[in-house]
């Protein structure tokens, strides 16, 4: 009984955010998360996301999307200028009404489970609500962001 009441209270500190040394930070999980799964296109010698707005075709071509090696290029497609754009790529597609995931779940692990926690980790990075598809101003069918939501965001370095 005992053990029990204490894998209870346990769980019920993580999931209030009350285990403080278990805070997801840039530096500790989400640097080494990117490294691993996104650098071969996304790493340091890949555009930043301005230039590769300039010629999305051509770096795709050559298997380089947008750099995500540094806490601010990666912050770029969060909150902006491409805001929700991590979210869309990387998303499993649960919360959406076709449940199709976004283009680049897959590169998130060798398995589901994997992907799964990946996933976790950079959710709980970005912070409860904060992780979203919408854009910075609507476009289509995605919605604009709103303060509220840009307000849930943590991304802790």
């Amino acid at each position: 009984m005992h053990k029990t009441k204490g894998i209870l209270l346990l769980a019920a500190a993580l999931a209030s955010g009350a285990a403080g040394a278990s805070e997801v930070t840039y530096r500790n999980d989400v640097a080494p998360l990117i490294q691993r799964q996104c650098f071969e296109c996304h790493d340091g010698n890949s555009p930043s996301i301005v230039q590769f707005k300039t010629d999305e075709d051509g770096y795709k071509k050559k298997k380089l999307g947008p750099r995500l090696d540094t806490y601010a290029d990666l912050s770029a497609l969060i909150v902006w200028p491409d805001t929700g754009a991590l979210m869309r790529r990387l998303d499993d597609g649960s919360g959406t009404p076709d449940k199709k995931p976004g283009n680049m779940y897959k590169h998130l692990g060798e398995t589901e489970a994997e992907r799964q926690a990946n996933l976790a980790t950079l959710k709980a990075w970005i912070g409860e609500g904060g992780w979203n598809l919408n854009r910075w101003k609507k476009r289509g069918d995605v919605p604009a962001i709103t303060k509220e939501q840009l307000d849930t965001l943590k991304l802790n370095y």
